[in-house]
């Protein structure tokens, strides 16, 4: 996958040093309507936690991520108000062009 190259402005979060807050969490649900948007079903602990035979609410997928920076699916990437979240090849193409035109 290509690497999306951002403008200056942008601010880049390493959330495994610097976790995400419960702030920029529900920032994010603002954007996307959905916690489970933002969740990363690959995740390696989903699997091991059997959590994908659970039926999860919005609330635990909330919780999960704000407990553990690997259930958060990135990139997650705002531009003004819009969100593109994760790396597909339409998404990151959807953004790519959304930063630079």
């Amino acid at each position: 996958m290509d690497e999306i190259e951002l403008p200056s402005a942008f601010i880049k979060q390493d959330i495994k040093t610097d976790p995400i807050t419960e702030e920029q969490l529900d920032q994010l649900y603002n954007l996307s309507n959905s916690y489970e948007a933002l969740f990363n079903k690959r995740a390696r602990l989903y699997r091991e936690r059997d959590l994908n035979n659970e039926n999860l609410s919005e609330d635990d997928f909330a919780e999960l991520i704000l407990e553990q920076y690997t259930f958060l699916k990135r990139p997650v990437i705002v531009n003004n108000d819009q969100i593109f979240i994760g790396n597909s090849k339409k998404t990151v193409a959807a953004a790519k062009e959304a930063i630079h035109s």
